[in-house]
């Protein structure tokens, strides 16, 4: 039988830099966990990643942008957001105060 895992716990020191870390993964997605504490994409930075994202934000808040929009998403605990792949974005904020957790799971 498979360990339980929890999304909430055990959850790393993310005030220096963001952790990344595989939960599942197979030929044609991948599903993380995304600690965050303070940051944001670097400035003029946007990801174009080459497979589709589908990522809900567990704990925290962050502050998400698209390219192609004028404004930014503010989420909360519960939002999700489906970015296809080679969709221009980046992360504008981050919480400070408190371990911002997203579970991100990519695919083709």
């Amino acid at each position: 039988m498979e360990p339980v895992g929890n999304l909430l716990r055990n959850l790393p020191d993310a005030r220096s830099a963001e952790v990344f870390q595989t939960l599942a993964e197979g030929p044609h997605a991948r599903i993380e966990r995304i600690v965050s504490c303070g940051q944001a994409s670097p400035p003029g930075f946007w990801y174009d990643q080459p497979q589709h994202e589908f990522v809900v934000l567990i704990a925290g808040e962050a502050e998400l942008r698209f390219e192609d929009e004028e404004q930014s998403q503010r989420l909360g605990p519960g939002d999700y957001v489906l970015i296809a792949a080679h969709r221009r974005h980046r992360v504008e904020s981050t919480s400070t105060t408190e371990p911002t957790v997203w579970l991100a799971v990519h695919f083709d």
